[in-house]
């Protein structure tokens, strides 16, 4: 009778019926449909990274239907996804936007996370604390056994998260903060439509961003005038800028701003001396994100030649520093990546504050 049972499992089929998902500013991450399942593939999930990650997605109702070829990819996940780990708070404005925050089980440094709705899961034992991210507390993470976990990786060298892969848990690297427009960065939200088969929503979430950071982008062109821009602070003996061709100075030039240092093209920050920064943008009549210092006093304190800046003088100083969450994760580190058109609209309020007269800022905040 065994002889005479009919097989309908299919090796998965990854040649036919193929259609790859609109992409159209991320460069680090394609997805592509096929009959019975998706192909999500990751190229740069940190910077100089060498190995493409490719992970198949296969609905729950047609699993046990397939037979794979495991060697080839580096995890399989059953969609839609019911059971989470993040690892960076800029995951989390993704799976709120997409309906599906009450899937995240675990995340490491809770007191980093500033959403109002996601801390109330937090503060009720929803969501456990895993530690650190360079060294989640795998027993624990065991314990819970997500679905998947998406990780991030300076350098791919993280052994907490080859101890979790071993353990036959998923592990996906979410490559967003390697891209180099901030609308490339906030398309990775439709990465995490695949994995919960709402790949409709994400799109329809991007879409509404980008016509909101383009409409911003086009009220801005309209400005008479151009403000000069300094940007960073010092770190021990070196001052850190973002070079020309980054994400930030990238909404600089869509704010219709003079960013002084917009024609560099370092990869990576510019490390500059104190006084190469001073003799350059010491008149600039902004200063926006002088890195961690939320006061004039603090800045002061820290090094008394940052008083001798016209910004400082004229109070025209911006930081993201203060906006933060009820245990004190800073909103911009959590939201700005999913949320770019709130970045540009914020930095067109204090460059241009006539084009945007009834705008209160999201995120940047005078300096007190």
């Amino acid at each position: 009778m065994t002889g005479c049972i009919e097989n309908k499992s299919k090796i998965l089929d990854t040649e036919s019926h193929s259609k790859e998902l609109d992409i159209n500013y991320a460069e680090g991450f394609k997805i592509v449909h096929y009959d019975t399942h998706k192909i999500l593939s990751i190229s740069k999930p940190w910077p100089k990274a060498e190995n493409n990650y490719k992970y198949a997605l296969i609905p729950k109702e047609v699993a046990s239907k397939l037979i794979l070829n495991k060697d080839e990819f580096d995890g399989t996940i059953m969609t839609p996804i019911q059971n989470i780990v993040v690892t960076s708070t800029t995951h989390i404005p993704a799976l709120e936007l997409l309906g599906v925050e009450q899937t995240l089980i675990g995340f490491p440094g809770t007191d980093y996370v500033s959403s109002k709705k996601t801390r109330i899961r937090i503060d009720n034992k929803n969501v456990r604390e895993l530690g650190k991210n360079e060294g989640i507390n795998t027993e624990v993470l065991l314990e819970l056994r997500p679905d998947a976990i998406v990780a991030f990786g300076v350098d791919g060298t993280n052994k907490s998260m080859e101890v979790i892969k071993k353990a036959g848990i998923p592990v996906i690297y979410n490559g967003d903060w390697v891209e180099k427009s901030p609308l490339a960065k906030a398309e990775w939200i439709k990465f995490f439509g695949a994995l919960y088969n709402k790949e409709e929503e994400a799109e329809a979430i991007f879409k509404q961003i980008e016509k909101d950071y383009l409409e911003a982008k086009k009220i801005a062109s309209n400005a008479k005038s151009k403000p000069t821009v300094l940007c960073g602070a010092m770190h021990k003996d070196i001052w850190y800028l973002p070079n020309g061709t980054s994400p930030e100075a990238q909404f600089l030039k869509d704010a219709n701003t003079n960013y002084l240092w917009s024609n560099t093209n370092e990869t990576g920050s510019i490390a500059l001396s104190f006084e190469t920064v001073f003799e350059k943008g010491k008149h600039a009549e902004l200063w926006l994100s002088p890195s961690y210092y939320t006061s004039y006093e603090a800045l002061k304190n820290a090094n008394n030649h940052y008083t001798e800046f016209d910004a400082f003088k004229n109070k025209t100083t911006f930081t993201f520093s203060n906006t933060t969450g009820k245990t004190g994760g800073v909103l911009y580190y959590e939201l700005g990546i999913s949320r770019p058109d709130l970045v540009l609209k914020d930095m067109i309020k204090i460059c241009h504050p006539e084009l945007l007269k009834d705008y209160e800022t999201t995120f940047f905040k005078p300096l007190k």
